[in-house]
C-alpha cells in the first residue's frame, strides 16, 4: 500500500528531519540512482553519505565563523625557510591536531615579524578541519572582556563563552603590558 506524498511533502518532511543536504538535492539523486540502477539500500547510503557531507561542509563553514580569525592564513601558506626555527615536519604534525586530541597545549613564542599569528590562525583552521570548535581572540581583547565581565557580574557567562571552544587561541600575549588586576583575572 503507498499513498502519493507530493515533492513540496517530501521536502517538508525534510525539513522537520533536518535533512536539507538531501532535500536540497533530493531530484538530482534520485535521477542519478535511477541512472546507476541503484538498489534501495545503496540508494539510502548514496543519502546518508550526502547528507553528512553536507553537514559536515556546513559545520566547518559555521565554525570558521565562530573562530572569528582576523586573516585566512593557512599551515600550508607558511613560509619556514623564513623561519628556520620551524620545519615543515613540525607544521605537519602540527596540522594533523593530535595535541589537541592528547589535551597538549601549544605555545609559540618569539620576536614580533616571525609569522606567530599566521602560525596560531593556521593552527585553528586545521583545528576546525579535523572538526574541533576554535575561538580566536587577542590577549588584550580577553583581558578587557574579562575585566569588563568581573566589573558587570557577567563574569560566568563571559568565562562560558572562553571555556566553551575545544581550542582557545590567545594571541599576542605579551605584546602589550598588562594590569595585575586583569592578570589575576586571567590567572
Amino acid at each position: 500500500m503507498s499513498a502519493f506524498v507530493s515533492d513540496e511533502q517530501l521536502a517538508l518532511w525534510l525539513t522537520e528531519l533536518r535533512l536539507p543536504g538531501v532535500r536540497d538535492r533530493l531530484s538530482n539523486l534520485l535521477d542519478e540512482a535511477g541512472r546507476q540502477q541503484l538498489s534501495l539500500r545503496d540508494f539510502v547510503v548514496q543519502l546518508c553519505r550526502h547528507e553528512l557531507q553536507s553537514k559536515r561542509a556546513a559545520r566547518q563553514v559555521r565554525r570558521l565563523q565562530q573562530a572569528r580569525f582576523p586573516m585566512v592564513r593557512e599551515l600550508a601558506d607558511y613560509d619556514c625557510q623564513a623561519q628556520p626555527s620551524v620545519t615543515p615536519e613540525q607544521l605537519q604534525e602540527l596540522g594533523t591536531a593530535r595535541w589537541l586530541a592528547h589535551g597538549e597545549n601549544v605555545i609559540l613564542v618569539g620576536p614580533p615579524g616571525v609569522g606567530k599569528s599566521h602560525l596560531a590562525i593556521g593552527l585553528g583552521r586545521a583545528a576546525i578541519q579535523h572538526d574541533y570548535s576554535v575561538l580566536y581572540v587577542s590577549a588584550a581583547s580577553l583581558m578587557a572582556s574579562l575585566t569588563r565581565a568581573y566589573d558587570t557580574e557577567q563574569w560566568d557567562t563571559c568565562l562560558r563563552s572562553f571555556i566553551k571552544p575545544q581550542l582557545l587561541i590567545i594571541d599576542e600575549f605579551g605584546y602589550l603590558p598588562v594590569p595585575a588586576s586583569a592578570a589575576h583575572l586571567l590567572f
